[in-house]
């Protein structure tokens, strides 16, 4: 059993959606207490409500004495007191229950997702109860920037990934996951790696390859990791055996990514649905509307596109 505390997005692509997909993919029944709704799809977010904090303590209350929780994957907490709550809610649940951080705080734009005190709230309540935090690499620099503003390095960017990740590492949670689709590394030809570094406490750094899809739709393959990540550890997986699962999970729902659902980056496939989809097709005796879509439906096709960035794990 698995627990994502996340926001929802209407699209369908990231949050709770990509979340609840991903842990049935591995197996795992899935459950979620919702931090915020969001007016979302694969354009961008259009409005926020976040979620009252009594009601998303009274969520993880309802799911850990009834159905139990063997990991949590943590994502968009949006304000301080959400982080605070959730930080409340995680010290409720029994006592090394694996806990996963995906700390949803910059847009592929580069737009800050999250307020200095919810990132200060973040970062000293709820980070430190987390078992494996999986930041890309813009994450990552803020995380680092935040935690040692005023003697923050004046050009974090200058950091190798190397460094970075192991000062992520030193903010306090057992064991950093930096996603690899902000780090291109040619290997021939066109072909890309997307290469995630993995660091638990003060061990070695064991990269992580995978193919980079650059024509695969991305929308949701952050979310689609790190609940990944988390139903690996409640199937008693290793924090790198779950890593390594996990990238090889987002990087194929990337690779099938579904590039003709709406106008913008076209979210993951976890599920194999254009598979299923096309499988499903109407046969020549079928009446339409049998199978596939309903009756008068046209799907419409948007633009081709890449996604952004186009790794496994990392497009929020």
């Amino acid at each position: 059993m698995a627990l994502t505390i996340a926001g929802s997005d209407s699209g369908g692509g990231a949050g709770i959606q990509a979340d609840l997909k991903a842990f049935a993919r591995c197996g795992v029944h899935g459950t979620c207490a919702i931090t915020a709704i969001t007016a979302q799809n694969t354009l961008g977010v259009s409005a926020v409500h976040p979620v009252p904090v009594e009601i998303i303590l009274a969520q993880v209350r309802a799911v850990a004495d009834d159905i139990g929780v063997d990991a949590v994957k943590i994502g968009m907490l949006g304000t301080a007191e959400v982080a605070l709550g959730v930080a409340r809610a995680l010290d409720e649940l029994p006592h090394r229950t694996p806990v996963v951080l995906d700390p949803v705080m910059v847009a592929e734009s580069g737009a800050q997702l999250l307020e200095e005190d919810a990132r200060r709230a973040l970062l000293e309540q709820v980070l430190p109860r987390a078992g494996v935090v999986t930041p890309n690499v813009p994450e990552a620099r803020v995380l680092v920037g935040a935690a040692a503003e005023p003697d923050a390095p004046a050009d974090l960017d200058a950091l190798t990934d190397e460094a970075l990740v192991r000062a992520v590492g030193a903010l306090g949670s057992g064991a950093v996951v930096l996603t690899g689709g902000h780090r291109a590394t040619a290997v021939g030809g066109d072909r890309e790696r997307a290469v995630d570094l993995f660091l638990q406490g003060d061990g070695e750094i064991v990269e992580i390859p995978g193919e980079r899809h650059l024509g695969g739709g991305a929308h949701g393959s952050g979310c689609t990791h790190s609940a990944a990540l988390a139903a690996h550890l409640a199937l008693g997986r290793t924090p790198l055996q779950a890593a390594r699962a996990a990238r090889a999970v987002a990087g194929e729902a990337v690779r099938h990514g579904l590039r003709d659902v709406g106008a913008g980056a076209g979210p993951v496939d976890v599920l194999g649905i254009a598979a299923l989809r096309d499988r499903g097709q109407p046969s020549d005796h079928e009446p339409e509307g049998s199978r596939g879509d309903s009756p008068g439906h046209t799907r419409r096709a948007g633009p081709e596109r890449g996604g952004a960035p186009g790794a496994g794990s990392s497009a929020r």
